[in-house]
């Protein structure tokens, strides 16, 4: 371990948004479906770039860029990821699915699936909607779900914050899809 050392941002290989924009992306669209701060918007791009997600929709009251606040998470990945916004939930999941998205809530429902026990097949694309960090997913959009996935937590908040919970979701599913 004595050889050991941070590396410097030059020595890490990064790609320009030029090449981000040219290279083959993650089959997955994350869907905001009204969050309201762009703190985690701003955080949910930045982890999308990571992951090579293939597109965010903003829905509803969700913040769009360009915004000083949103960019001080993003840190310029609304400038690599690609971007719509919709202002119906359930439009743009109808969209989606007339697309063939498989279309994946991830909420606490009666039936939400645990989503270690959920593998994404390598043929699919999927869209994942997260919701309002209050209210969570919006119900009328709920006939278009074809999954609800949660993710296990044994602590007493039974919640976690949006742009984490994107974090954990979108690395589950850039691990069964991408690597």
């Amino acid at each position: 371990m004595g050889s050991t050392k941070k590396l410097k941002l030059e020595e890490l290989g990064r790609i320009d948004v030029e090449t981000f924009k040219q290279t083959e992306k993650t089959p997955l669209v994350v869907v905001l479906d009204n969050v309201r701060s762009m703190h985690n918007v701003g955080a949910i791009f930045r982890t999308a770039d990571a992951f090579l997600i293939e597109k965010v929709v903003l829905c509803g009251i969700t913040p769009q860029p360009p915004h000083r606040e949103i960019q001080k998470a993003a840190l310029g990945a609304t400038e690599s990821v690609s971007w719509i916004y919709e202002k119906n939930t359930a439009e743009a999941l109808k969209k989606l699915k007339e697309e063939n998205y498989q279309i994946i809530g991830i909420e606490q429902t009666s039936n939400s699936e645990n989503i270690a026990g959920f593998t994404p097949k390598n043929s699919g694309k999927y869209a994942v909607v997260l919701g309002n960090e209050v209210d969570g997913l919006t119900d009328d959009a709920f006939p278009f779900y074809d999954n609800f996935l949660e993710i296990p937590q044994l602590g007493t908040k039974h919640s976690l914050n949006v742009s984490v919970c994107g974090g954990i979701v979108m690395w589950e599913f850039f691990k069964a899809l991408k690597q």
